[in-house]
């Protein structure tokens, strides 16, 4: 459908003021970040980390999706994309302009609200221009004795031309004048030019010694600036100017000619640290013009993405900072919350057994990843297993899940592993498995070409007393043992003998050559995951129009893909409630009459990343629920292998259907996008107490146990407001839930 017509008004449903533009609509979500380091709710530390979220966030935005747009711009291709329908000049444009005002805002959050809170806290990082006499001397003796022998100094000139620089260094230029030499004109300036990469193999910041208890710190590079002369004895230094390169990262993996797609990828990995320059980042306070003039024609970048800085360069470090610090200010921090044994599971309790009794579910990081790592380990060393099938896309440095692969293949199990090696910044850790899993015996495929293998799913074989049992373990999130305990996910662990079906089916399609296999309950991208969703919004449709009850939630981290986007407009048009929970990108503009007047749409950002697909139908009572490793994007659609699975136990659905009502009442953490595409803090109402979905969610885990208990008392629709949340409380709430 492209056009509606309503009341004989043909409205064009390709109107670009219907969708946000995927680029700003994700610097939107980043800005959200951000409001995290500004909000007084959160403790400090925390909210020194989600500055250094921000950092990191905006550089794969450069690395990646503002490169594409350059190679886009530099290729000649100047159509409009086809929703927001701005061409690549005008998304670069506009991105120039948004970012520049985060970055301000990302500085005066840094320097004015967090700097004198931390200070009053008794820490600060101090400029060393501020310092005494005694501390100058005691950095000095350190520069001597730790830095000196570290720095290497690139001299520019006629024999030694601009070093090639690695992507995301922090470097410092500096222009030196021979003493009593007159100025030479090498460069655009008068002088000569040497770079100094500040060394990432040392902390970025010194503690000072102190007496009265203030811990002090200063920047690595600051440290260099201040004693850099003694790296050109003989030599006036000029001027000292920091920067930062971000370079395009995007691999260029060529897989149709790709005789051995490991050894392609090992070598563009090589690549990666030398792309072409993307953005310029400079320190406001201490840059030399004529070495900015120099190093934007050298590095053929233009003026729109280079970025003046007033905070430090690269907040990325406020990571180790905060732990750091940590240590002695622990009031500081969130309070940790330990993930509990899951609802299903008890403690120790066999999984393999528990599994043919009901299905097994599992919601990160509220309940603990453990009883995923303990399922293939599991596998591992029993006996009566003849074969373990999984796919890896991200997995931890230290992983429990690889080792108990590799133990598999050496107890003599059928161990066949597929590997995503395209999985974007873990490449080169998926080489390294890859290599090692081979190495202990495991079967080990690449995937498939053109397609990135996305989906996260586990099969177990096992032959008990003469009779074959399949288990299969499918996520919304990656096998990661460390991230689970950061991103919010669900896992289900099922012996349902049509799932293991179409487990092995699907591994089958992966590894051997065989048409597409027809699924009893998967749907597999590319292509089937959207043509479920056409037909399932459809029957939603038609459910409306003779019940009146039309009803869908859809949780996922973004939104893209136009055409399914259009189907939620017919959905709208016909009068169908569609609520949108959607942490990152949303190309869709809820809320415009006639074309998106019954959708909402919200984005959390919380203690943890919002990373668990659900697509819920209401069907008229017939409820249908679904879990997926594929947002709604059309790469996910067509251009990677990903698995959208039924929650077939009504239980279990009652169970998920609780968790997305208190994600759409939650008033603390959710912003709502209004029709102009921005986004506000979720209104509170006098009559209703502030709800913070996750924090509820963490208190539900700690009384897991008496959870079943909870959701069959009598609700009421609103939770009145009261000073502390109760547990108690919140549980009557989500009884009530939808129909």
């Amino acid at each position: 459908m492209t056009a509606i017509c309503k009341d004989s008004q043909v409205i064009n449903l390709g109107d670009p003021a219907f969708y946000n533009n995927r680029e700003l609509s994700w610097l939107s979500f980043n800005k959200r970040v951000l409001e995290e380091a500004m909000d007084e709710r959160n403790p400090l530390l925390e909210r020194y980390k989600f500055l250094a979220i921000f950092s990191s966030n905006l550089d794969e935005f450069f690395m990646v999706r503002v490169a594409g747009l350059l190679d886009q711009v530099k290729a000649g291709y100047n159509r409009p994309e086809n929703k927001a329908g701005l061409t690549p000049k005008e998304q670069i444009a506009a991105i120039s302009k948004v970012t520049r005002n985060l970055v301000e805002e990302q500085d005066h959050t840094f320097q004015y609200i967090l700097s004198p809170l931390l200070e009053k806290e008794g820490v600060k990082i101090a400029s060393i221009s501020k310092l005494d006499s005694a501390h100058l001397s005691f950095l000095e003796s350190y520069f001597d004795e730790q830095l000196f022998p570290v720095l290497t100094p690139m001299a520019i000139d006629a024999y030694r031309p601009f070093p090639m620089l690695l992507n995301k260094s922090l470097n410092l230029a500096i222009v030196l004048q021979g003493k009593g030499e007159e100025k030479e004109a090498l460069f655009p300036f008068k002088g000569k030019l040497a770079i100094v990469q500040v060394p990432a193999v040392i902390k970025r910041y010194i503690q000072l010694p102190s007496e009265d208890g203030i811990r002090v710190f200063v920047l690595l590079e600051e440290v260099i600036s201040k004693f850099i002369y003694k790296l050109f004895r003989g030599y006036h230094i000029n001027s000292v100017t920091p920067f930062r390169i971000t370079r395009n990262a995007d691999l260029e993996i060529h897989e149709d000619g790709a005789d051995d797609l490991l050894h392609e990828i090992e070598e563009e990995l090589k690549k990666r640290r030398w792309g072409a320059s993307v953005r310029l980042e400079v320190q406001r306070h201490s840059y030399d013009e004529q070495v900015m003039d120099y190093l934007i024609e050298e590095l053929e970048i233009h003026i729109k993405d280079v970025y003046y800085v007033q905070s430090p360069l690269d907040l990325s470090f406020l990571f180790s900072f905060c732990k750091t610090i940590q240590s002695t200010h622990e009031h500081l921090v969130q309070t940790s919350f330990i993930p509990q044994p899951p609802l299903d599971l008890e403690r120790g309790e066999d999984i393999f057994a528990k599994t043919l009794k009901d299905d097994i579910l599992l919601h990160h990081p509220y309940e603990s990843f453990e009883p995923v790592v303990q399922f293939i380990s599991q596998a591992a060393d029993d006996q009566d297993v003849l074969a373990i099938k999984q796919t890896l896309y991200r997995v931890s440095g230290n992983s429990p899940i690889i080792k108990s692969l590799q133990r598999a293949a050496e107890n003599g199990k059928q161990v066949t592993v597929l590997v995503e090696l395209k999985a974007r910044f873990d490449e080169e850790n998926n080489v390294q498995w890859a290599k090692e899993l081979e190495q202990a015996g495991c079967h080990v495929i690449y995937g498939m070409t053109h397609l990135k293998t996305h989906s996260k799913i586990t099969l177990v074989v096992r032959r008990k007393l003469g009779k074959i049992e399949r288990f299969v373990h499918l996520g919304t999130g990656n096998y990661n043992d460390a991230t689970a305990k950061l991103y919010t996910d669900i896992g289900l662990i099922t012996s349902n003998r049509k799932i293991g079906i179409d487990a092995t089916n699907f591994f089958n399609y992966l590894s051997g050559y065989m048409e597409k296999p027809r699924y009893h309950h998967l749907s597999v991208s590319p292509f089937e995951i959207r043509k479920s969703f056409f037909e399932l919004i459809e029957q939603e449709i038609a459910h409306h129009r003779e019940t009146g009850n039309g009803y869908i939630i859809a949780k996922m981290n973004s939104l893209t893909d136009k055409q399914i986007i259009l189907k939620f407009f017919e959905a709208s048009n016909a009068g169908v409630k569609i609520d949108l929970i959607v942490r990152g990108i949303c190309c869709l503009r809820p809320g415009i009459k006639v074309v998106s007047e019954n959708i909402t749409v919200r984005s959390i950002v919380g203690m943890f990343l919002e990373h668990s697909r659900i697509y819920y139908f209401h069907h008229n009572g017939a409820e249908k629920l679904f879990l997926s490793s594929a947002d709604l994007m059309t790469r996910n659609m067509e251009n990677r292998v990903e698995i959208l699975f039924p929650i077939l136990k009504a239980h279990l659905r009652q169970r998920i259907k609780s968790w997305l009502k208190l994600m759409l009442n939650d008033n603390t953490k959710a912003r709502v996008q209004d029709s102009d595409g921005n986004y506000h803090y979720a209104e509170v109402s006098d009559d209703e107490m502030e709800v913070d979905s996750q924090q509820l969610l963490c208190e539900m885990a700690y009384e897991s146990k008496n959870e079943q208990q909870a959701i069959k008392e009598v609700s009421q629709n609103k939770m009145s407001k009261v000073g502390s949340v109760s547990l108690s409380t919140f549980k009557r709430f989500i009884t009530n839930v939808f129909y």
